[in-house]
């Protein structure tokens, strides 16, 4: 996945923001390391803008998994804006909120 990620990018989690593909891997290895058989949906996807290098969508998600042993679930709204350079697309920002 960090290959779709922009070198620079930046991603604001409800837990924090991080900055480049170098904290954006810890953070979401520490998500990972902590939630075992995430299962996540995305609905009411909705293309804010399509320009031929930049688009931005925004979203609602949901989400299931286990997290210390216990089921958990959750939902809440995302964001991304993705530009597209020389080698293809990247993921320049994203931003997930948690409706709870």
């Amino acid at each position: 996945m960090l290959a779709h990620i922009a070198p620079d990018a930046g991603y604001w989690f409800s837990d924090g923001s991080h900055y480049g593909r170098a904290e954006i891997r810890v953070a979401r290895q520490d998500t990972s390391d902590a939630i075992q058989n995430e299962i996540i949906s995305i609905h009411d996807l909705t293309w804010v803008t399509m320009r031929t290098d930049i688009t931005v969508c925004r979203y609602h998600f949901s989400w299931t998994s286990l997290g210390q042993g216990q089921p958990r679930s959750g939902s809440g709204r995302g964001t991304n804006v993705l530009v597209k350079h020389e080698s293809g697309w990247f993921i320049e920002h994203e931003k997930l909120t948690s409706d709870g």
